[in-house]
């Protein structure tokens, strides 16, 4: 009889290897410190800035509802949005042309995703202990202890996302208004709803996500490469000085040993918060946090040689045994005078156009359905809405006038009062004299409306706006 063949069953494989938990171990040094800082400045501005007040109301607040951003002593309005426009065009050239110079900057030290992650990862070593602690913890089968180190650390994270969440929903809503209302548990479905979804986003971010959102979520990991060349100051590992890497004790002389400064203690990997290994040259994942720069001066320190195994140098610095003053000079290079240079551009238009800007904003509108028509006298009227938005903070009275052809009279009302950061409108009726009419029929002559205010200190603020005025046949 034949044997029936052995039946091998098929194991599902898969195609995509399970992402590695990182453990970052703590770091001490001046640029982990620099780090607080800036934890420190930015959160006290994040948290703090809505609270402020400014003329009786909140000094930082986007109004969606209304449609009005008040920055300060500035009320913007939709018109406005070419400020918004100009703001972004800034932040652009500012990354780029910092990129250009020193890598990423903003990523190490000022980017939320990192300081959150920053903060999210105390709160994780008070709760759970360092990186060897953390990892035996999650190893650990589950028990009381276990329990509550995991469950208190959730519970601040939580809190803290839900205060972030509070905080962001409190620059569109007013925040004095939103504690009221959280208060009294009468928050609206919307207001709840943001609040525990930025919440939700912070937790998921900065406990879970963290290196991952650095890695493959965020674009200026794929095109930093793009910004920096040869002569950009990053975080590199001199290879010349460094290898060939081996442990050794501190009393072992390396040149006997054939070795470089580098004893190949890992340090530099284990305190990186996106897991790389800086030896290996410039990543995409590197955010530029300098804790390997700390932790290897460190090791330095205890081994006796120099500091600056890896440290903020150019690739053209390192390989080419530049000092740090040839670095500096080699700094004012073609992209970066040309960031510089569209950087202080635009920010110069920006701040001037924001002086000049005008207080109040004008629109005239033509009315559609009375184009023009004949009215008592033989005179030829033309009919007008005039939308005035006030955007200083105190009630302004505007007096209205017309001028461009001879005899042309404005009949009505021509004074408008409009309440502080409100619209108001005015219709208008332009009429022109018979005789007038008569040598204009059949043509759209050009007229200028002059909307002007008459302020405390006795000045005058003015605004003209051109439209046309049309002769029938």
């Amino acid at each position: 009889m034949s044997k029936s063949p052995t039946v091998i069953p098929i194991q599902p494989a898969s195609l995509f290897q399970k992402q590695a938990k990182i453990y970052p171990k703590s770091v001490d040094g001046w640029f982990a410190r620099w780090r607080w800082v800036m934890v420190w400045l930015t959160q006290l501005f994040f948290y703090g800035a809505p609270w402020l007040q400014w003329n009786g109301r909140q000094a930082l607040l986007f109004d969606l509802e209304q449609r009005r951003f008040f920055l300060f002593g500035l009320v913007l309005h939709p018109q406005d949005l070419i400020y918004l426009t100009a703001l972004l065009v800034l932040s652009a050239l500012g990354l780029f042309f910092f990129t250009a110079v020193a890598g990423r900057l903003w990523c190490g030290y000022a980017c939320p995703q990192s300081v959150y992650t920053q903060i999210f990862m105390w709160v994780e070593r008070k709760a759970e202990g360092d990186r060897i602690a953390r990892m035996k913890l999650d190893k650990a089968p589950w028990s009381g202890q276990k329990l509550l180190r995991k469950g208190s650390k959730h519970v601040a994270w939580i809190a803290i996302a839900l205060v972030t969440g509070f905080t962001f929903v409190g620059y569109f809503t007013p925040i004095r208004t939103l504690a009221a209302e959280l208060a009294t548990a009468s928050l609206t479905g919307w207001e709840a709803f943001w609040v525990l979804f930025y919440g939700f986003a912070t937790w998921g971010n900065a406990g879970f996500m963290r290196e991952q959102v650095c890695s493959y979520m965020c674009p200026y990991a794929r095109f930093q490469s793009a910004l920096i060349d040869r002569d950009s100051m990053i975080i590199t590992y001199d290879a010349g000085r460094g290898d060939p890497r081996g442990s050794r004790s501190k009393k072992a002389d390396p040149k006997a040993m054939g070795l470089g400064s580098c004893i190949d203690c890992g340090l530099c990997v284990q305190v990186c918060p996106t897991g790389i290994d800086i030896r290996n040259g410039l990543q995409a994942e590197c955010i530029g946090c300098a804790a390997c720069i700390d932790v290897c001066d460190g090791v330095m320190d205890k081994m006796g040689y120099a500091k600056g195994l890896i440290r903020y140098s150019t690739e053209n610095g390192v390989t080419q045994k530049l000092s740090r003053g040839q670095m500096f000079k080699r700094v004012l290079r073609a992209r970066v005078l040309i960031y510089g240079a569209l950087l202080a551009a635009v920010g110069i238009a920006f701040v001037a156009s924001l002086a000049l800007r005008s207080p109040f904003h004008v629109d005239l509108i033509k009315d559609r359905n009375i184009l023009a028509r004949q009215v008592e006298d033989g005179r030829v009227e033309n009919v007008y809405r005039l939308q005035l938005m006030n955007g200083s903070e105190s009630a302004g009275r505007f007096s209205v006038s017309a001028s461009g052809l001879p005899g042309l009279m404005l009949v009505g009302p021509a004074e408008l009062e409009v309440a502080p950061a409100q619209i108001g409108s005015l219709p208008l009726r332009l009429q022109l004299p018979a005789e007038e009419a008569m040598q204009r029929q059949g043509r759209s002559s050009p007229v200028v409306i002059e909307v002007s205010r008459l302020l405390p200190d006795g000045s005058r603020q003015a605004v003209s706006e051109k439209t046309t005025f049309v002769v029938p046949r």
